[in-house]
């Protein structure tokens, strides 16, 4: 079998709401062939992969894969849970996987969940996918797989890409209370919150983080300054930049001393309580490797300790000690390191809750002094330092000390904090004990350091005592309880009128006072102002939105191709909108049926927040039965109709129960809860909709007046907001109505059955005749689909002007052409057909067919280019309002 190709999903997706990987598998040779035709398979692979014992599969209980195996299941399977196996074994904690048939014998689809701050497309996925292809292949030919050295070195590259403990926290801290977190790339920078609730968090560093504070707290010297003109206890030093000044120091303020670089971390090339002038002279060398500006200060007595502050208050406290190892009598030191490496807890750098253990020339240095070295066997319960700093960086412990704090230390250390200016820091502090009032001699404790991006592990999981949620701390003084970290959320999906209905959403949102963030296929807004001009109704545009700061609400168009190609780009909106379902897009992805459509955009109202909003076209009965699904009811949505009519039965029985709906009644759209109705709008008010003939476009309004009221906007708002959506102004390209002198031209982006019809029935109300259509369709859509739209079309008209895009996407030149044609001719035999060899020359010909006030409809891919040939052809726009009664 081969890896075809590999896609991810990185939002909820029609699988799962987590990420997840999808891997296209060919069997090749193992097409049609199960585990039953390969005696003895599932023997050979469990003793190699242990854990597949557990795995539940379909069974749903522990030894369902085994079940599966023994009664025979195919290969794309089983690489799915030998994948998951293999994904638990170096530390990914993943479970959810399926496998599916991918449309031709021996294709599959392998969906793997991925962890939910992995970086996108990480390459991890990817490698274990490979081994475990690789080893069941191998066990099919016979041979013995092994599994190392690769499996270690997946593990090792997972430990570098994945979140450090200190920000994993701080993302889970966050999704605890309900904020949305998102990764950024392969960094430790979290995105927290939407819209003008977002901030940044990068570790225990946050967007408000001072960096003045940030620059103090880095510099030593300065750190030390600042706290001694505030009366707060610090070693005596200076800086030095020679062995011999550093001697020197050391004859001045006399020993015991610590030499360490000015701006060094984690206890890199520190050396502590040191009295010999050569000890002092060998550490400045080795901390000039790291910084030519070299500190050299009195060694203050007692115990390391480390106080983290959040804001004004102490979050936690730890006492710190050395890497050591516990003799038992029997081990050599160099066997205890590597016993105590064992630890899963152990990893490298900042990784795990601990650092690995080394015997490197720092331990061995320290060793020799003590008269020890790797091959000695200490004693029975005698403890062994290895170093004499007390970082955990290089292997040190912690002890929880928090509910020991003496007030004393307390103020100290609030003191501190405030006079370097963080919001979080943690403090470096010796003294004998941290429960003790502090001694009044100023030798008797120091701050030895503050740190403005302080780890946090030695407080989430200290090796002795109490954890403390620290993170829960800082994203309580980032997102005071209470405080709300999203804005209001509407997303919009279906197959016609999503465009229309995701402007006039965000146009009646902003007559709220609201600055509205906005994806549509034409690009995205923030306000007025167009900051990214694309097709963006996908995941990528919605992050957009929602990672702007000018954001107060966001009305996020979600398209069919998005949702399958890369998930939803948001989780938990407040409003889902379904506008229709409809033949669209057959063909591509997949999606062969409508059916296909219906599970796709479903997924958009069952990923509301729960008691959120779900905005329902009741005369779609495929979409009114949304309310149905499952996944929806879970949420326990509040559900708004919206029909032509009052009269729909399903809006009838939804009133009678009490519920809201939407619709036209006495040429006023109303809005209605059980008995009760109130008036909205005049329907011929409505901008855009040709003084109410446009059924689609009231569709569209009924669906916006529900989904803003929703949000809490005013009746009077909403009335306001749908009596000015200009066409023009507000959904340039979507039933804009012009005149090319005695020519009303209809500009519109219809490129279906069901939105062609729509727009050729309009054209007949409002001018009473069939008019001038001039033609191009995109090319992505299968042959059926394409026929049938033009089939639409010769049901509304008997002159079309065909004529092929410049983006023929993906078909030869003249394909499209004669599929069109060939669609026009099987409906109506008699239709006046004229090809174009582009969008200029078709509107020439179109003209010249009109006879004078007879309607031409145009339709197009790209809309620029139209826009600038109307301006060409001196088009003067016209409202809707202004067209024949």
């Amino acid at each position: 079998m081969h890896l075809d190709h590999l896609r991810w999903l990185g939002g909820p997706n029609l699988y799962v709401s987590r990420p997840v990987a999808i891997a296209r598998l060919e069997l090749e040779e193992l097409t049609g062939r199960e585990t039953t035709d390969f005696p003895g398979f599932a023997d050979r692979l469990v003793p190699l992969l242990p854990g597949l014992t557990e795995h539940h599969c379909s069974a749903g209980r522990p030894g369902g894969l085994l079940e599966a195996m023994g009664r025979g299941t195919y290969f794309g399977h089983v690489t799915e849970h030998v994948t998951l196996e293999l994904s638990s074994m170096v530390g990914r904690e993943v479970f959810f996987g399926r496998t599916v048939w991918a449309g031709a014998p021996g294709r599959y689809d392998v969906i793997l969940e991925c962890p939910r701050d992995e970086p996108p497309e990480d390459p991890i996925v990817e490698r274990l996918l490979r081994l475990a292809m690789r080893t069941v292949t191998e066990l099919l030919e016979g041979g013995a797989p092994v599994l190392d050295p690769e499996l270690t070195a997946i593990s090792s590259a997972y430990g570098q890409s994945r979140l450090g403990v200190s920000t994993a926290a701080l993302a889970e801290a966050a999704r605890r209370r309900g904020i949305p977190v998102r990764r950024m790339g392969h960094l430790n920078l979290l995105q927290l919150g939407h819209g003008k609730h977002r901030r940044m968090v990068w570790a225990a560093m946050t967007d408000r983080t001072s960096a003045v504070g940030m620059e103090a707290a880095a510099d030593k010297m300065l750190t030390k300054c600042l706290l001694e003109e505030a009366g707060l206890p610090v070693p005596s030093g200076r800086i030095v930049t020679s062995a011999e000044e550093a001697v020197a120091v050391l004859t001045e303020i006399g020993g015991p001393v610590v030499v360490k670089p000015l701006s060094g971390h984690h206890g890199e090339k520190v050396s502590i309580e040191l009295s010999d002038p050569a000890e002092v002279s060998a550490a400045f060398r080795e901390a000039a490797t790291v910084c030519e500006d070299v500190l050299v200060e009195s060694y203050v007595p007692g115990r390391d300790h480390r106080v983290l502050v959040v804001g004004d208050r102490v979050a936690a406290a730890a006492e710190l000690s050395p890497a050591r190892v516990t003799g038992d009598g029997r081990s050599t030191i160099a066997e205890l390191v590597a016993l105590a490496n064992t630890d899963p807890l152990r990893g490298e750098g900042h990784d795990r809750p601990l650092t690995r253990l080394t015997l490197g020339d720092t331990e061995l240095a320290h060793l020799a002094a003590r008269g020890l070295h790797p091959g000695c066997v200490p004693a029975d319960g005698e403890i062994v330092t290895l170093r004499r700093n007390a970082n955990l960086s290089t292997g040190g412990t912690s002890k929880d000390v928090t509910d020991r704090m003496h007030p004393d230390v307390v103020r100290l250390c609030r003191r501190v904090a405030a006079t370097i200016g963080l919001d979080v820091c943690g403090i470096d502090l010796r003294l004998p004990d941290i429960g003790a009032p502090i001694p009044p001699e100023s030798t008797g404790v120091g701050v030895i350091e503050v740190n403005s991006s302080p780890g946090l592990r030695m407080h989430l999981a200290p090796y002795e005592g109490r954890s403390r949620d620290v993170a829960a701390d800082i994203i309580d003084q980032m997102y005071p309880p209470g405080a709300t970290a999203r804005v209001p959320l509407v997303a919009v999906t279906g197959t016609n009128g999503k465009t229309t209905t995701v402007r006039m959403v965000a146009h009646l949102l902003g007559q709220d006072g609201r600055k509205v963030g906005m994806s549509t296929t034409e690009g995205v807004y923030v306000g007025d102002e167009l900051i990214y001009k694309a097709d963006a109704s996908g995941p990528r545009s919605a992050q957009m939105v929602l990672g702007n700061r000018a954001v107060e609400a966001a009305v996020l168009e979600t398209a069919r191709g998005g949702i399958v190609r890369r998930g939803l780009g948001y989780n938990r909106a407040d409003v889902a909108v379904i506008t229709n379902i409809s033949d669209d897009h057959l063909g591509v992805d997949d999606i062969d049926t409508v059916e296909d459509l219906v599970e796709i955009k479903a997924l958009v109202a069952e990923e509301i927040r729960p008691g959120g909003h779900i905005v329902l076209n009741a005369d779609d009965p495929r979409v009114a039965a949304f309310a149905e699904r499952p996944a929806v009811r879970r949420r326990k949505p509040v559900v708004r109709y919206f029909a032509q009519s009052g009269t729909n039965d399903i809006v009838s029985r939804h009133l009678r129960a009490g519920g809201v709906a939407y619709y036209t009644e006495d040429g006023w759209l109303v809005e209605a809860e059980g008995g009760r109705t109130r008036a909205l709008l005049p329907v011929g008010d409505v901008a855009g909709s040709f003084r109410g003939k446009a059924d689609y476009m009231i569709a569209n309004a009924l669906a916006a007046a529900a989904a803003t009221r929703a949000l809490g906007v005013p009746m009077s708002l909403v009335a306001r907001g749908l009596l000015t959506f200009d066409p023009h102004r507000c959904n340039p390209g979507r039933g804009c109505s012009f005149r090319v002198e005695e020519t009303p031209v209809i500009v519109d982006y219809a490129h279906n059955p069901a939105a062609v019809a729509a727009v050729g029935g309009l054209l007949r109300r409002v001018w009473g005749r069939d008019g001038v259509a001039t033609v191009t369709l995109p090319g992505d859509r299968c042959d059926d689909l394409v026929m049938e739209t033009a089939r639409e079309l010769a049901r509304s008209f008997d002159r079309v002007v065909v004529y092929e895009d410049e983006d023929l996407r993906g078909r030869r030149s003249g394909e499209m052409t004669r599929l069109i044609i060939d669609g026009l001719t099987q409906e109506r035999p008699d239709v006046r057909i004229h090809t174009a060899g582009d969008l200029k020359d078709a509107v020439g010909i179109a003209l010249g067919l009109t006879t004078p006030g007879e309607p031409l409809l145009l339709l197009y891919e790209k809309l620029q280019p139209v826009a600038d040939l109307l301006q060409t052809l001196g088009a003067a726009p016209t409202p809707t309002s202004q067209t024949p009664r």
